[in-house]
């Protein structure tokens, strides 16, 4: 038996709606992780922003996805850290 192209897409955008709630489970979790080391690396004196760091997740995501992954690093970075 085959399935119609409308069962077809309505499952697909079941299992993206899933996928969404996990990735945005994933990046509330790594704000919260980020909001530990910001406020680490201030009370320990430091800056609360590494720019050898970001550059470091903007080059990973730029490696993993091209171009439009170097966008989305920059929107976690500002999620994470908030405008500079």
């Amino acid at each position: 038996m085959t399935t119609t192209p409308e069962v077809t897409i309505a499952d697909a955008r079941e299992r993206i709606d899933s996928l969404d709630d996990r990735i945005i489970g994933l990046i509330q979790e790594r704000m919260a992780v980020s909001s530990v080391v910001q406020q680490t690396r201030i009370a320990s004196g430091g800056r609360r922003v590494h720019l050898a760091r970001e550059m470091e997740i903007l080059s990973r995501y730029r490696e993993a996805l091209g171009k439009p992954g170097t966008s989305l690093a920059m929107t976690l970075l500002e999620l994470c850290r908030g405008r500079i």
